[in-house]
């Protein structure tokens, strides 16, 4: 896909707009089912982009899906994944969520002692299950997307296996798998053999597993001179342990893994329409037709994004801090150097397909943004924009 394709979506559907060049993700897929071996099954991580039509374009490459919400799971089904091509790894959620998956029968991840012990309590092992543990590894870009240390909130910490014990033996739970998780763009490898050697340490406390998951946290490059995960490498050394734990044992696992943004981030454009140019006296703003309710990750996880003026890609460079239309500080990047922005200029954040729509709120009473796809040449709207009946949808009027 090319600027120029870009400019004609903006021109045909308006802005802002998140384009979605969906081959790209073709692309990653089948980085990393040729760097592993023919034992390892990826299951995408929904929660990065969940419009029905990627979800098919997924399911159709062949991948699984991770789903942290019943209505992922909903969603999964929908785009045509079977049950046991899905896995549901919920955070903090009651029981009867965990009990409307098991209705669809789909691989079920539980990550604390007290769903476990009622799980087990009531259902015992007439259901396999994967237990989630905290490694206590801190890894990942910062601490908000980092998941595996002594203080997360995710999982059931190393140290309390004695007690993930007493209650498999005592409600007979099946554990057919163990996960973990330790934070997303993981920039050394190590972290994964690392975490590995901790799950052979543990599979021993479970006769009948059968799966080991070691979640993502793949490493995406944001900006020139970025690091980028290198999978090829890690596929040799992840398929050197497992080999070397099998001949040492003489037991297998099927390895798991849920990329996300790997997969995804890539295939995402964002595209806005330069508002304003406001110059105070030591700032020069480009005010966008978006905010932080369309794209809060740099706000909210200090995430860069390569911005690109696309409709003067050959104007003088100068110095920008381009902001939204939010009344809040919604700062997109700071000291930005961009081809000179105009109003009225299209402006393309690159690398914004992950968490991009998918965080889009309607605070400022605003509207979420429109969604195409690009495939085979041709660009197709995916997701309406919002109108203002929208915003009224599901409000009751009472006076």
């Amino acid at each position: 896909m090319t600027n120029q394709d870009l400019l004609k979506i903006a021109d045909e559907f308006g802005t802002p707009v998140y384009v979605y060049d969906v081959e790209s993700i073709k692309v990653q897929y089948e980085k990393l089912t040729g760097s592993f071996s023919k034992n390892t099954r990826f299951f995408y991580a929904a929660k990065a982009l969940t419009n029905i039509n990627i979800l098919k374009y997924i399911e159709k490459q062949g991948a699984n899906l991770d789903c942290v919400s019943i209505n992922e799971v909903k969603l999964g089904l929908k785009a045509g994944f079977s049950s046991d091509r899905i896995l549901f790894t919920p955070n903090c959620v009651d029981i009867t969520e965990i009990e409307e998956a098991m209705a669809f029968n789909v691989h079920i991840n539980i990550d604390n002692i007290s769903i476990l012990e009622q799980f087990g309590n009531k259902h015992g092992g007439n259901y396999p299950i994967f237990i989630r543990i905290n490694p206590h590894i801190f890894a990942g870009g910062n601490y908000k997307i980092s998941t595996g240390h002594i203080d997360s909130k995710f999982g059931i910490s190393i140290h309390q296996m004695r007690h993930i014990e007493r209650i498999v033996k005592s409600t007979n739970i099946n554990v057919e798998g163990l996960h973990m998780h330790t934070g997303s763009e993981i920039k050394d490898p190590d972290v994964f053999l690392q975490g590995l050697e901790i799950m052979f340490e543990l599979a021993d406390h479970f006769p009948n597993l059968k799966y080991l998951d070691m979640g993502s946290g793949f490493k995406v490059p944001f900006q020139d001179g970025d690091l980028e995960t290198d999978v090829k490498s890690l596929g040799k050394k992840v398929d050197k342990a497992m080999k070397d734990y099998t001949k040492e044992t003489g037991k297998e696992f099927q390895l798991w893994f849920e990329p996300g943004k790997y997969l995804v981030s890539q295939s995402g454009h964002f595209l806005v329409k330069s508002n304003v140019i406001k110059q105070t006296t030591a700032t020069v703003f480009v005010g966008v037709n978006s905010g932080f309710n369309h794209l809060i990750r740099p706000m909210f996880y200090d995430a860069y994004h390569k911005i690109e003026n696309l409709s003067n890609p050959k104007g003088p460079e100068r110095i920008y801090t381009v902001v939204g239309n939010i009344c809040e500080t919604d700062t997109f990047a700071w000291d930005r150097k961009l081809h000179e922005v105009r109003e009225g200029d299209v402006l393309v954040f690159r690398n914004a397909g992950a968490y991009g729509f998918e965080m889009s709120s309607n605070f400022n009473s605003r509207l979420k943004p429109a969604e195409v796809m690009f495939l085979d040449g041709k660009a197709t709207l995916i997701r309406k924009r919002e109108e203002f009946e929208d915003l009224l949808k599901n409000q009751i009027e009472v006076l």
